[in-house]
């Protein structure tokens, strides 16, 4: 882990973005405490749609019925 200055951050901001891609973190500290640190983002996978096909139902029809005003009070949507 490679640990940065602000002057330093903002000087060289490319170079820390292009070793971020490659998998390093770094670390940007105010004088010697670490105050923020840039990571590589998680690829995302693709996704499928209806993976959970099959595997999830509603055994009662009434949980598609519309809410009722006690219910809509409940949640504060009146």
């Amino acid at each position: 882990m490679t640990v940065v200055t602000i002057h330093q951050a903002k000087t060289n901001l490319s170079k820390l973005l292009a070793m971020v891609e490659a998998g390093e973190d770094v670390t940007i500290a105010r004088g010697k405490e670490p105050i923020a640190q840039i990571v590589p983002l998680k690829k995302q996978g693709k996704r499928q749609y209806g993976t959970l096909k099959g595997l999830v139902s509603a055994e009662d029809e009434s949980v598609f019925a519309p809410m009722t005003d006690d219910e809509l009070a409940e949640w504060g949507l009146l």
